[in-house]
Formats: C-alpha cells, sequence, structure tokens
C-alpha cells in the first residue's frame, strides 16, 4: 500500500491517461459519464491488460529473461507516445525508487534483469514477486490504484467534485476486485483492450489546445 500512495515519487499526479481529452470533447461530463469512461477503461482497456502484465511479471521475478520479454511487450502494448510515456516514467521512477528504500537481493536482479524503460505493472508485479508478496492481494492493490489515480485526474479536470469522486471510487472498487481475481491465472494471449476512442484521443491530446497533463 505504501508503494501504491499517492505520495510514492513515480510522478503520476502528471498523467490523466486520456482523461483529458475525453472532457474536452464531452466524453466525460458528469458523474455518470466519468464512471463510464473510468470502468470501461479499467475492465476493457489498459486497467485490466496492467493487471495480466502485472500478474506475470510478479511470477518472473526470479527470471530476467522472462521478465524483460513481458516488459518488451508492455512497452510494445502503449497504443500512442504519450501512454508510452506514462508507463514508462512511472515504471522507472516506481522500480527505482523502490529499490532505495526496500533493497533486498532478488530485487537488485530485477533491476539488473530491467536497465532501461520499464512498464509500470511489469515494476510493481516485479518488485512485489522479489520480496514475496502475495500476487492476488498485489493486484487488487494495483487495480484500485489505478482507479484513484484517474479519479484524482478527474477531480482536476472533471465536471465533478470531491464527493463524486468518492462515489466513483465505491462503485468500481468491487468490480476492481472481482477484475483482479478473474485476470490472476490469465496467459499472455489474453491481453487485449476495446477501447479504441481512448486509444485515439491519446493521440489526439498531443496536439489539444490547452492542457494540464501529459496524457
Amino acid at each position: 500500500m505504501a508503494w501504491l500512495s499517492p505520495a510514492y515519487p513515480v510522478g503520476g499526479f502528471a498523467y490523466s491517461h486520456g482523461l483529458e481529452w475525453a472532457v474536452e470533447t464531452g466524453d466525460v461530463a458528469d458523474e455518470a459519464s466519468f464512471s463510464d469512461w473510468l470502468g470501461a477503461v479499467l475492465e476493457r482497456g489498459s486497467g485490466r491488460n496492467d493487471l495480466i502484465l502485472a500478474a506475470h511479471a510478479h511470477r518472473a521475478a526470479g527470471d530476467g529473461a522472462a521478465l524483460g520479454a513481458i516488459n518488451d511487450l508492455a512497452l510494445a502494448m502503449a497504443p500512442s507516445r504519450e501512454l508510452h510515456l506514462e508507463t514508462s516514467q512511472q515504471g522507472r521512477s516506481f522500480l527505482d525508487a523502490t529499490l532505495a528504500a526496500w533493497p533486498c537481493p532478488a530485487l537488485d536482479a530485477v533491476a539488473t534483469a530491467l536497465p532501461g524503460p520499464v512498464a509500470l505493472p511489469v515494476a510493481v508485479g516485479a518488485a512485489s514477486g522479489a520480496h514475496g508478496m502475495g500476487g492476488g492481494a498485489m493486484l487488487a492493490a494495483y487495480g484500485l490504484a489505478f482507479v484513484q489515480a484517474i479519479v484524482s485526474a478527474g477531480l482536476r479536470v472533471a465536471p465533478i467534485g470531491q464527493g463524486a469522486g468518492t462515489r466513483i471510487v465505491a462503485s468500481l472498487a468491487p468490480r476492481v476486485a472481482a477484475l483482479a481475481e478473474a485476470v490472476e491465472p490469465l496467459g499472455l494471449d489474453a491481453l487485449g483492450s476495446a477501447t479504441l476512442r481512448v486509444d485515439l484521443g491519446s493521440f489526439r491530446h498531443e496536439t489539444q489546445y490547452s492542457r494540464i497533463f501529459r496524457s
């Protein structure tokens, strides 16, 4: 939970995961539309994929070659430059911060296997595996942190208040838990998404006239 806290130095506050463009175009205009948008991203987009990748990285923490292959796949799946930056910058920062504050030989081996850009779910999964944390608990925590990070961005850019944001987190929390349990045993061939408008929006955000987020 400490690793997934908003206070952890990964720079997550700078990213909206395409939400800023969705607000600009009116896809997200109130609490209901934000909840629908975020639920789709969680269950049919990058949220689900991140959990699958984190589960595999958790199991591969002691196998440098396998871990490197999972990370290469995770980075290649980023559909746009901004979303690639979002995951790789946070992943690299997460691994470096965790290695400095929670060192152990197994995590040293993970860092050796991942010397360059690191996708965030791979970094979290591998670090938790290196420290012997339970995979199921890690996935549930990661999923909830994913939701909370985007809700935090929504409070800054979407027409919702803190009460609405809290209700959205509460409504999605059981779906996070169910998703984490469902994806843990899945293979990498289960990766895929159906959030094409979010992906296209991340391209269009690059040239959006006024913006406060990096994605």
